[in-house]
């Protein structure tokens, strides 16, 4: 199971089994230690340039989605998504973003490559 939360929102251990941090950037003003972040592994992260350019206007999401699954075909990125499929059978993950509508970001698009 795969669930979708915001990294401000506090951890419900019994329900999150592991939770991975999936932004490429550490939000402002929040502590590590506050977050319960178990893994935060940044091959799977949108990457720098793709987050720019799409927050600099310069596309649509289909756009941004179809950029974002690219960079996922990179080896590292395979070898990470392969990985959390692995975590994700033995148990619960939680993917943690800052963006406010975790749904509607690049999590929703992580989450689903990892269940589909």
């Amino acid at each position: 199971m795969i669930r979708l939360r915001r990294v401000y929102d506090p951890p419900e251990p019994e329900e999150d089994g592991v939770r991975v941090f999936v932004d490429r950037l550490w939000p402002r003003g929040l502590a590590k230690a506050v977050a319960g972040v178990d893994e935060w592994p940044k091959a799977v992260t949108p990457s720098g340039e793709l987050r720019k350019w799409f927050h600099g206007g310069g596309g649509t999401a289909q756009e941004f989605r179809a950029r974002y699954e690219e960079e996922l075909e990179a080896p590292d990125a395979v070898a990470e998504l392969d990985r959390l499929r692995t975590l994700a059978e033995a148990g619960p993950v939680t993917l943690l973003t800052a963006v406010k509508d975790p749904a509607s970001s690049h999590a929703a698009i992580l989450a689903e490559l990892l269940t589909g």
